[in-house]
């Protein structure tokens, strides 16, 4: 399986909430960007963080590539949720793209590779990260690549 890992695109310094964070138009432009990596990727689900910047940059990947399937919008992707608890309910073997925030994106991706949390990935804003494996369990899958917009 495969699995990539998007961190949104720039976002407002400032809203009411954290949460209610919009994207730039740099950060729109930087989503759009990574989008274009993903073109012709077998990507069978967009699941996505329910903060606005999250929804946004996934439904600007969601349109570049003509992905017909809703976007799954779900709690456990926001910028404090646990690595371990995203694997306990990413219960697949399709190919998916997750769009989340820091720090959950880099701990994840370290906690996929590596099996621990000691050594975050480095993600910028619309980071891609694309890895492999067999299943996403700690420590069982591979960092094909990190690509910035």
């Amino acid at each position: 399986m495969k699995l990539w890992i998007l961190r949104h695109g720039e976002a407002e310094a400032h809203a009411p909430s954290d949460a209610q964070r919009n994207l730039t138009e740099h950060g729109r432009g930087e989503a759009l960007r990574s989008a274009a990596n993903l073109i012709g990727q077998p990507i069978s689900a967009i699941i996505a963080s329910p903060y606005a910047r999250a929804q946004q940059t996934a439904q600007l990947v969601r349109e570049a590539l003509g992905f017909d399937p809703e976007i799954r919008t779900v709690s456990w992707l926001t910028p404090d949720s646990s690595p371990l608890q995203v694997l306990e309910e990413l219960d697949t073997d399709d190919n998916v793209l997750l769009v989340s925030h820091q720090p959950l994106v880099g701990s994840l991706i370290s906690f996929l590779q590596h099996g621990h949390l000691r050594q975050p990935q480095p993600m910028y804003t619309a980071s891609l990260a694309e890895l492999e494996g067999d299943f996403p369990l700690a420590g069982l899958m591979s960092l094909v690549s990190v690509k910035n917009p």
